[in-house]
């Protein structure tokens, strides 16, 4: 029987998880696939944390170098997190000849096209499936499942954080400063959760799928990206009683004019599958012209679901003798002939705070028409009226341009009669 040896870089909780599911499984693994998948080494600076799941003191290793020169480690498993030191700890192990098992997404995100390159040079394998997602088998699927299909739109929920908080305000009608907390007191949230709640995680996935589902290289620098700090329960409110649920959505098309990128606060359809994945479950929504609409939903993060990932990922390259990388010419950048929609459409969510007094839906009707801005449905707050109050004047629009709802935004906001234009949402029907 096969014996393949791995090396973990990190036994923080995903790395801990990974350790768990292979020595649980196994025999399994021996009898399903014929191959004995044993942990030969670990690097982590915490020996307590090392000995808390039984490894035992001679297999944790000091530096990288031990394990690269370890003739007995064919796969090194990445969950460090980061750029460095696990860019430098990546392509010591493929340079070694090592496979390498990543679920770094920063990493993997912006340097791809580096540790590729190495993978291709010294005939290693490189995979990603815990990247992206967690433990929902979305890499695989755009490598290989879909592979007959012309995919003309992704669009998907796939950062844990900001779906558990959206969720939590929306069902309790809790402020987003106190459901953060909350997060974070649960650990969906890091101290510091910018990299969630600005986008940034989701940016960075959303250029390794949509790379992926169009076949060129998108990096994360051309990816629109908004977070949700400025969502409020009163907009999330507005949004229900429209018939909306509000999610920060990850979206890619690929169309005639181009391809667009797009991470932000949305309003979907509350028909629509995306509407109800809730707390930090995720999920992609794929469309292919042959096989029209896929869903793929799960456990976005957490120890077990994305050492789910990365042991099916060990598992593939332990079987397999040969290797597949990027279908497309993986660089830093984009591809010349590659050209993106900057001034995307959509339709929106305007909510103003007005001075109730007559004349100002006049004027801003005009500078939508101006703008060429159409009104699908217009709400009209009549709240109680005291002297220089304002109240919410709401607005859903059709279909429009990027550029033409930031016009009119800051004509609007120089309207006499106009306290502040509160909150833009972009609308998926």
């Amino acid at each position: 029987m096969k014996k393949v040896g791995v090396a973990i870089l990190g036994l923080g909780v995903v790395g801990g998880g990974t350790y768990q599911i292979l020595t649980k499984h196994r025999e399994d693994y021996k009898r399903n696939h014929k191959v004995d998948i044993v942990v030969e080494c670990v690097l982590e600076r915490r020996r307590e944390r090392a000995a808390e799941l039984g490894i035992e003191e001679s297999r944790i290793c000091s530096n990288i170098a031990e394990i690269c020169s370890n003739p007995e480690v064919d796969i090194v498993v990445e969950v460090m997190g980061g750029v460095e030191p696990a860019k430098t700890f990546v392509l010591a192990a493929l340079n070694a000849g090592k496979s390498v098992v990543t679920s770094n997404k920063e990493l993997f995100c912006k340097f791809s096209h580096e540790l590729e390159k190495a993978a291709r040079k010294n005939h290693c394998g490189l995979f990603y499936e815990a990247s992206c997602v967690g433990g929902v088998p979305v890499i695989r699927t755009l490598l290989d499942n879909l592979q007959g299909n012309r995919i003309t739109s992704m669009m998907g929920i796939i950062n844990g954080t900001t779906n558990y908080i959206l969720s939590k305000m929306s069902s309790e009608g809790a402020s987003y400063e106190d459901v953060l907390k909350e997060a974070q007191r649960l650990g969906y949230a890091e101290a510091n959760p910018s990299a969630d709640v600005e986008g940034y995680d989701a940016t960075y996935k959303l250029s390794i799928l949509s790379s992926l589902a169009f076949h060129t290289k998108i990096p994360y620098t051309n990816i629109y990206r908004e977070g949700i700090s400025g969502i409020s329960v009163k907009d999330i409110n507005y949004g229900k009683r429209l018939g909306y649920a509000t999610k920060l959505l990850a979206i890619g098309k690929n169309g005639e004019n181009g391809i667009e990128v797009r991470v932000h606060p949305s309003f979907i359809r509350l028909t629509h599958p995306l509407a109800s994945v809730n707390d930090s479950y995720n999920a992609v929504y794929i469309t292919g012209d042959s096989v029209e609409d896929v869903m793929l939903y799960g456990r976005g993060a957490g120890a077990l679901p994305t050492g789910s990932a990365i042991v099916g990922d060990i598992i593939y390259c332990a079987t397999h003798s040969s290797f597949q990388y990027s279908p497309f010419e993986n660089t830093e950048k984009a591809a010349r002939t590659t050209k993106f929609i900057e001034n995307f459409e959509s339709a929106y969510y305007i909510r103003l705070d007005v001075i109730d007094k007559a004349g100002v839906l006049a004027k801003v009707s005009s500078i939508f028409s101006r703008c060429g801005i159409s009104v699908a449905q217009m709400v009209q707050e009549d709240l109680p009226k005291t002297e220089n109050a304002t109240v919410p004047l709401i607005f859903i629009t059709h279909n429009t341009r990027e550029h033409s709802v930031r016009k009119a935004e800051q004509e609007i906001n120089a309207l006499q009669g106009v306290a502040s234009v509160a909150s833009i949402i972009r609308v998926v029907n």
